[in-house]
Formats: structure tokens, sequence, C-alpha cells
């Protein structure tokens, strides 16, 4: 088999028909089901949710993780937050002419041990090739099924006093990428936080009933997302700056470069919003998890009528809140 990709290897013939068994079918399985232009899926009745997504980080692999596994657990968490139960995955790979074939293989394999952890099934895809500098390397795009179950979800029935929590230390992935690039002279002993929630969000939801939104804070991070909320249902919102999960190293990074942590990326946290009556149970159930051993409680809910999201500071004191302006750095996700 070639080592690189080549040109021919998109035009559907021999090297496509090889490329797809050899690469795609062998990580991800399928059978006789490969043979054909679509896949015939059993669900069971009820509402089903939809999401698409496409990936395009750089570079591809990085301390905790690579566009592979990444490109899985995006998709999963965002079923995941949205309450829904993720069944089935497909994948579209756009891959530039020269791309290493065996790093291909890792990436696949990556999708394929981290759909494997997570219980969902890959079940379509589809492989374009372009020429050479007409991708950075290989894209791949997403679309993701879950099913919702009966009295299982998310309320949206906010209250003034309802709890924030977030499942754990918040920028990771961003550092743990910018490091990874080499760009800036900086070392960095951080991991990325990619990893799939479904197993964990899903205990939650099967304990309560008070959960009453769930988000993944991927681009733009914390501050983007809850600011969104806020707006979105009309909330005031209250996080505390000594509550805020955020390691010393990732810290130390933020101070050197200039970065607000709060506005950086993750890929492997949840933000959940409940009832305040709850929030002791559903921190004991995430710490049941690896993902969510750091959980905590930074803020709440404290009126209605204005969307904004304040940080109240160790005096005191509080300031608003808004979304990303721009961008800190790029091709992050």
């Amino acid at each position: 088999m070639e080592k690189f990709i080549n040109l021919a290897h998109g035009d559907g013939g021999e090297l496509s028909h090889r490329l797809i068994k050899d690469v795609f079918v062998e990580a991800f399985g399928g059978g006789n089901e490969a043979l054909f232009d679509a896949a015939t899926l059993n669900i069971p009745g009820g509402e089903i949710a939809v999401t698409t997504d496409s990936f395009v980080i750089k570079p591809i692999f990085f301390p905790g993780g690579s566009i592979g596994k990444l490109a899985v657990a995006g998709t999963v968490n965002d079923l995941a937050v949205s309450g829904a139960k993720p069944v089935y995955l497909t994948c579209g790979f756009v891959i530039e002419e020269g791309f290493s074939i065996s790093d291909l293989k890792r990436i696949v394999t990556d999708m394929a041990n981290e759909a494997k952890k997570t219980g969902v099934t890959i079940v379509a895809g589809d492989t374009k090739v372009v020429e050479r500098g007409s991708a950075d390397g290989v894209y791949i795009n997403t679309t993701g099924i879950g099913i919702y179950e009966e009295n299982i979800g998310c309320s949206l029935d906010f209250e003034v006093g309802d709890a924030i929590i977030v499942s754990g230390s918040i920028g990771d992935h961003g550092v743990a990428v910018l490091a990874a690039r080499g760009e800036l002279g900086i070392d960095s002993p951080v991991y990325s936080d990619c990893a799939s929630l479904n197993r964990m969000l899903g205990e939650v939801l099967h304990n309560t009933n008070k959960v009453r939104i769930m988000r993944d804070p991927t681009r733009g991070g914390l501050a983007t997302t809850l600011v969104e909320i806020a707006e979105d249902f009309q909330l005031t919102m209250k996080i505390n700056e000594t509550d805020l999960p955020i390691k010393e190293e990732v810290e130390g990074v933020c101070d050197l470069l200039g970065f607000d942590p709060l506005y950086l990326a993750n890929e492997g946290k949840a933000i959940i919003i409940l009832d305040n009556k709850e929030k002791e149970k559903v921190i004991d159930i995430l710490k049941e998890f690896p993902e969510g051993k750091d959980a905590v409680i930074i803020g709440e809910i404290i009126g209605r009528g204005k969307g904004q999201l304040l940080l109240e500071t160790p005096l005191g004191s509080k300031r608003m809140l808004n979304r990303l302006s721009g961008t800190m750095f790029p091709r992050i996700c």
C-alpha cells in the first residue's frame, strides 16, 4: 500500500477502494454494509437528536488527543449536553495530497477507540482528496445521531437561585494545543481535556429531573458559553472568580501571554445549570467519573429579565463579562 495520499485516492477507482478497505473499514468495521451508499439503522421510536460539526485543528496530534479523538468526542458531547443518548456517527474526510497514510491510520484508530469507549457506532463516511496546498493535512466532518429517552432530559425551567456547575478545570485544551504548536516558545505540561462525557452526563440525567440546561464550553470558552445562555434565556448569572477551577500551569501560561482562561477552549468539560437543592447530589455523581473528579459549583442565577453574566472578584466587586471578541489564536477545535 502507498505511504502517502495522492489524487488518485479520491477518484473512486482502485486506490479509493483500497484506501476505504484498508484504512476506514479496517478501523470502523461495517463488513457488507460498507458496499452500499447508505447505512440502514434501527432507531427506537420517539425523538432523535442530530448534530454536525467540522474539525480543522492544528496540530492534528496534541498532548491528550488528536483530530480523530476530538472529532468523536466533540460530536458525542454535543449530543450528550442536549440530553440525548449518542448512538450513531458518520464522518467525512477531506485529505490533502501527500498526507501520510500512517498518520491517517493513527487518526482513524483514535476515532475507533473513542467510539468504542462511548458506545457509538460509526456507520457511514466519505473521503475526498484535494490537491497539495488546498488543505492543511486533513479535515474531518461528522454527523451524530442520538435518541431521547422518555422522561430524561433538560427542562429549561430556570429559577432564581439555580446553581451553575462546571465539571472540571477550564482552559486545558487551549493551552495544550497552543504549546504543541511550538510557535510562541512555551513548553507546558498541560494535556488537553479532550474526552467524551456521555456516560457521565447520562448518569446525571438518570438521577435527577432538575437539570435546566447543559452545554460544553468549547470555542469561546466558559465565559462565552455562559453569556450565550444568559442572553438566550434573559437570565442574570453570577460566577465567583475564587471558585473557578484553573490549573496553575494554565494560569501561568495565560499570565505570560496575556490570555484569559475564561475564554480558552475546552473539549472535555460540561456546564450544568440545575435546581440549587440538587447541586451536591450532582457534584457527587460527577466526581465518580475521571472526567468529573474536579467538578465544582462556580455560581448561580441571581435574576431574570436581563441577559448578562457577572464575575464577582475576591474583593466583592462585580464586572460584566461579554462574548469572546475576535480570536486569541486560530484552529483550536
